[in-house]
């Protein structure tokens, strides 16, 4: 069992939508790099919506969801875990991130994605409860996850149900 951290937000100033995920996997933790695992459909997903390769460098791929108005983050600053997988958290380690701050510092965010059910169910328990009477216009929808543990939809499908996202793209 591991006490892990997770990652500060890829985020801009110019940030309208925010896609959440639970807690880093072991891969992402080791490159210390957003969906991290190489068959994580996140970065494939995000290259065919924004028109960009999956394949390029970190910094690159960060820069090009900001430049698209998309910021992520997760919903858990920390916990203990072992493995990857979310249902090995153990839920009284949860550590949540400062979502009250965070909102009120990226005043332009109105839409809120769950990349999977954790994120959505810990965010929804721990987080909305407080965050709601004072960010009451943010809008929230769950979206299929992008990991590999999820793979009854495919790729094709995923791709599908995530263009909802870019709606909400000011161009």
């Amino acid at each position: 069992m591991s006490d892990l951290e997770g990652f500060p937000p890829i985020v801009s100033a110019n940030a309208r939508i925010l896609i959440l995920g639970s807690m880093p996997g072991e891969a992402s933790l080791l490159k210390q790099q957003y969906y991290g695992h190489p068959r994580n459909a996140f970065w494939p997903i995000m290259g065919a919506l924004f028109d960009f390769a999956p394949e390029l460098g970190y910094q690159l791929r960060k820069k090009m969801l900001m430049e698209n108005q998309v910021a992520v983050w997760d919903v858990l600053q920390g916990c203990s875990r072992s493995g990857s997988l979310d249902s090995n958290i153990k839920p009284e380690s949860i550590r949540i991130n400062d979502f009250v701050n965070f909102f009120a510092e990226h005043k332009l965010i109105k839409q809120v994605f769950f990349n999977g059910k954790m994120a959505e169910k810990v965010y929804r328990q721990r987080v909305f409860p407080v965050l709601y009477p004072l960010f009451n216009y943010l809008e929230y929808q769950g979206l299929p996850s992008t990991s590999p543990a999820y793979a009854s939809l495919k790729l094709k499908q995923k791709i599908e149900a995530w263009k909802v996202i870019k709606q909400y793209v000011v161009k």
